[in-house]
Formats: C-alpha cells, sequence, structure tokens
C-alpha cells in the first residue's frame, strides 16, 4: 500500500506581509483539501519569518508573526538568525508563549547548556496510516551574537547528527528543516543518506523542482513569500520507505487573492505605527539626510556610534538613513521609518596602517551607487561615507585632528554589516566587540534625547 503525504513549506518570508493573505488562502484551501480527503499533510516554516525591518514585526516584536503562523495551520517551525540574534533575549524566549504548533531545534542552548523550554530537537508526527515521520531542524551558527544575547549555539552538522542516531531509532521518514543555506543542505544529503527530505532557507535559493543530492530531495522556496513550497512523498507502508519524492513551487503572484486582501496589508502597516506612536523627542528643526554628501542626520548618526562604542573615530555609510526627520514630535515609528535595518553598532581593533588601508578604500567612487541586500541592510545603495572624527587632507588623514599614525592601535567605531561581508578585508578580519541587542535606530534615539534634552524622554527604547 502506497500513502501520499503532503508538506508544504514557506522560509525566509522576512515579514514581506504583502504576500500573506495569499499564502494563508493557499495553505488553508489544500490543508482542507487534503483533511477531507483522508490524506496526511504538514505544513513547515524553515525560518526568517520574523523580520523587524517591517513596524508590525517592529512593534510586537515577532509575537503578531507568530499569531499569523498560528491562523495558518502550521505545525513546526525552526528559527533563523532573524529570530535568534535580532531579538533581545527574553524577547525571544517568550516569542512563542502562545505558538499552536512546534517549535524544533537542535542547536539551540542557554548559558547553562540547557534547551530553552519551548524548543525541542525533533518532532515524530505519525500519519493516518501509521508512517512515522521525524522531523529535525538545525540553524545558522552565529557563535558569538548568540553569546552576547545569552544563549549558546553549537555546531549544526554535528548536533544533526546526534539527533539522527537517536531518531533513526523511531521513525520511517525523516526531514530536516535547515536554515544553513543550499551548500550545508547539499552537504547534509551527502553525509546523511537517511535524510529522506530538507526544506531549506537563509540563502534565499529558489529549487523550482526540488533537487537531488544523494538519497534526498532539497526544497526551498526563495524569500519574502514569494513561493510556497510543495513536497509529496509516496510511502510504502509495509516496507515503511519513501519510493517517491517530488517538490514543486507555488509562485505567490500567481495565486488567488482572498477578499479584503490590500486593507489586510495596509492594518498590518497601520497597527505597526499604532503599536510604535511612542514619542521620542520633539525637534525644534527638521534633520535632513542625503545619500550623497554629508547631511546633518547622517552626521549625527555617525557621531552617536562613535560615543555609544567609545570610539577614537568612526565612519558609516549614508544610504543607511533613507529619510529626514521633521521637524516637531518624533515618534519610535519615525525612526524605525528611516533605520529599520536589524544592524548593530560594532567596535573595531586596528593598527594605524589597518585603519589607513580601510579609510582610503571607503574614497572609492564605487560605493556610492552600490545596490547592497541582505546583511541586515534595508536600504537601496550604500552612498557616501560619513566620517567622525576623521579628517582626509591630500595624502594626509587625521584623526582627531592629528595624524594618523601607522603603529598605534585605533578603535573604529562603526556597523556590524562590514564585519559580515567582505567590504573591508581588515575589519573581517580584526578584533570586534558587538553592542547588542541595541539597533542604529535605538542609538539615534539614545542621541537624539541627549541633544534635546529638554523634550520628554521614552522609557524605553
Amino acid at each position: 500500500m502506497i500513502e501520499t503525504i503532503h508538506i508544504y513549506h514557506t522560509n525566509d518570508v522576512h515579514s514581506h506581509f504583502e504576500n500573506w493573505p495569499k499564502i494563508r488562502l493557499l495553505l488553508q484551501q489544500r490543508q482542507q483539501m487534503h483533511n477531507i480527503n483522508g490524506e496526511s499533510v504538514f505544513l513547515f516554516d524553515i525560518g526568517d519569518h520574523v523580520d523587524r525591518w517591517h513596524p508590525f514585526s517592529e512593534g510586537t516584536l515577532g509575537k503578531g508573526n507568530i499569531t499569523l503562523l498560528n491562523e495558518a495551520g502550521y505545525d513546526a517551525v525552526t528559527i533563523g538568525n532573524n529570530e535568534g540574534i535580532t531579538l533581545p533575549h527574553e524577547a525571544l524566549n517568550t516569542l512563542y508563549e502562545n505558538a499552536q504548533f512546534d517549535v524544533i531545534l537542535a542547536n539551540l542552548f542557554n548559558e547553562q547548556q540547557l534547551r530553552p523550554n519551548w524548543v525541542q530537537p525533533y518532532k515524530v508526527y505519525t500519519t493516518k496510516n501509521g508512517v512515522k515521520i521525524g522531523v529535525v531542524a538545525v540553524t545558522a551558527p552565529f557563535t558569538k551574537l548568540y553569546e552576547l544575547l545569552g544563549w549558546t549555539i553549537s555546531e549544526p552538522l554535528e548536533e544533526l547528527g546526534k539527533q539522527l542516531r537517536e531518531l533513526n531509532k523511531h521513525v520511517d521518514v525523516i526531514v530536516v528543516l535547515s536554515h544553513l543555506g543550499i551548500h550545508d543542505d547539499r552537504t547534509i544529503a551527502k553525509l546523511f543518506p537517511e535524510v529522506d527530505v530538507i526544506l531549506g532557507g537563509h540563502t534565499h535559493h529558489v529549487l523550482l523542482d526540488g533537487e537531488y543530492v544523494n538519497q534526498s530531495i532539497l526544497a526551498a522556496a526563495g524569500k519574502y513569500g514569494r513561493y510556497v513550497g510543495y513536497v509529496e512523498l509516496d510511502i510504502d507502508v509495509e516496507a515503511k520507505k519513501a519510493v517517491n519524492k517530488s517538490a514543486i513551487l507555488f509562485e505567490t503572484s500567481q495565486l488567488p487573492a482572498p477578499s479584503g486582501e490590500m486593507n489586510e496589508i495596509q492594518q498590518y502597516n497601520i497597527e505597526g505605527k499604532r503599536l510604535l506612536s511612542t514619542k521620542v523627542v520633539h525637534l525644534p528643526e527638521t534633520l535632513t539626510t542625503d545619500w550623497f554628501t554629508e547631511s546633518p542626520l547622517a552626521q549625527l548618526l555617525c557621531e552617536a556610534i562613535n560615543e555609544w562604542c567609545g570610539a577614537d573615530c568612526a565612519f558609516l555609510n549614508a544610504g543607511l538613513v533613507l529619510d529626514h526627520l521633521q521637524r516637531g514630535t518624533v515618534t519610535k515609528f519615525d525612526i524605525h521609518r528611516i533605520l529599520p535595518h536589524p544592524i548593530n553598532p560594532c567596535l573595531i581593533t586596528l593598527t594605524g596602517e589597518q585603519l589607513h588601508d580601510i579609510l582610503r578604500a571607503t574614497l572609492d567612487p564605487k560605493w556610492v551607487n552600490m545596490e547592497l541586500k541582505g546583511l541586515g541592510f534595508r536600504g537601496k545603495i550604500m552612498g557616501k561615507f560619513i566620517y567622525h572624527d576623521i579628517r582626509f587632507d591630500q595624502q594626509q588623514i587625521y584623526i582627531k585632528n592629528r595624524p594618523l599614525q601607522l603603529d598605534h592601535i585605533y578603535k573604529l567605531g562603526t556597523i556590524d554589516m562590514y564585519t559580515f561581508g567582505h567590504f573591508f578585508p581588515h575589519i573581517h578580519e580584526a578584533e570586534k566587540q558587538y553592542f547588542m541587542p541595541e539597533f542604529l535606530r535605538d542609538v539615534l534615539a539614545w542621541k537624539l534625547q541627549n541633544v534635546y534634552p529638554t523634550s520628554k524622554r521614552c522609557t524605553s527604547l
């Protein structure tokens, strides 16, 4: 006897709620169809559903996303780096307290090396014909960043192997939820032939018809909810093994829209704005920004980072600041709107020679119009570099009005984005101190309240 198991999956939605009404409608309709037909159906999300760029996710610290997953009827999720390292410890610890689904993750622990009580390393599901499906999950190991937030993250492939050795004793089919990226997913398929399905994410790869590696089928649905994945498994019930596997993607733009779709999408923004309506500061003047030249607002942010980090000097790219702050009352929403990025301040320790090379590199005109996606950046282009306590005078560079000394040790205040990409090799390799959980918008709010101290302060940024 052959039993067909139906699996639907999403990944890296990143709070792009403009696609969510269609996704939810599809998932609800397909669940209803399979249930009427007496078939087994499962829904999984592979992480990075939460992204604090959207005011609804910012205002609810991700709990609004959990409500949406509940409404869509998900069976289980795992976490991505956006859930894991862009939320304060307590916010992640309580994120899933109202979840009506399982949270599966094998390689996350607290500082006492214990798994938090809201997570389990794997889960065994039983189909209508008694087939046992083991679902295990792992996420990308941003080790240092998790540690700064009070978590311990273990090596994912090693942890996966440990869980699979246990899981193999109890199940007929194995599904891995992997927020590691396509390259690690292929490695999993090669290292662990017992794995039937790898549902992936993190690298935003699109596998239109899946990818077969060794004994496994890999499936992934890109990013931003532009696709919904569907995997079909034919299981020989007597032999207790998969005899056929297939994967396809539904393109969300081609799906039918539910009634009231546009109103629903707008409501997410309206509710986010309401939740972020707390006053931060009253500005006596408009603070402008410009991606192509020096401007008051970008300069103020650069100065704020320098102070926050206790640095000798600082720089950042002007494209981080997306818009002006208008004169008058400034709310959390206003600051979030111009700095939506989940980007943290960072202090880099460099020799004068390394700092000299980096600063010279920032003058390259290639940066100004460079389009950038990912690494926390939610803007459009890099823009001009902005400096604090750094001055260029012909061939000489000055730090705090003193000539840069090549053999001196300097502390550079900047943003964590430059440490993840290969913008500047010296930064990538240098000693770093990350400041978490505060984002750039929190640092700017703090600076504004210090510059305009007569304003009524909000109690929490």
